[in-house]
């Protein structure tokens, strides 16, 4: 009994450190795929100026930081894809690109993104590398902060 007792205590003060219940709802690799599929599914409401899955995905305190300094906020994007000004022929991550790392409750998704449409009529195509970090929270992932590189020049 006096072995079990510091057994027990042990793993209630390992349970009780951060990250470790999250770590015991799944792998380090299911996490990777779910948020893969989740950034992958961003993209395609950008593309489609999907206000409404824009606003499921975003965590409430979301940030998006550009290569310029420009930062938008949450309020910010789901503004522009209810606005429709901007259309997408392309909001595509460039396949093979996507890498995501999983940090406990937060993961981080680089990938290159290859954008072609209009801005209020004026076209626009570009590349560029972004990263976009999602956290986990009591509803699952969501995506947090994003920061944006300037554009690349053309291949």
């Amino acid at each position: 009994m006096k072995r079990t007792l510091p057994m027990i205590a042990s793993i209630v003060a390992t349970l009780a450190l951060p990250g470790a219940a999250s770590n015991a709802s799944g792998s380090a690799d299911d996490d990777r795929r779910i948020v893969a599929a989740l950034d992958t599914e961003y993209q395609a409401a950008v593309k489609r100026n999907d206000a409404r899955t824009i606003a499921r995905i975003f965590d409430e305190r979301f940030v998006l930081v550009l290569g310029n300094g420009k930062s938008y906020t949450r309020a910010d994007l789901l503004d522009s894809a209810s606005g429709g000004k901007i259309t997408y022929g392309q909001q595509d991550e460039e396949p093979g690109t996507q890498v995501v790392r999983v940090f406990g409750d937060t993961a981080v998704v680089t990938a290159l993104l290859l954008l072609k449409g209009s801005n209020d009529g004026v076209p626009f195509e570009r590349r560029l590398w972004f990263s976009d970090t999602y956290v986990r929270t009591t509803s699952g992932w969501r995506y947090a902060f994003g920061q944006a590189s300037l554009p690349l020049p053309p291949p």
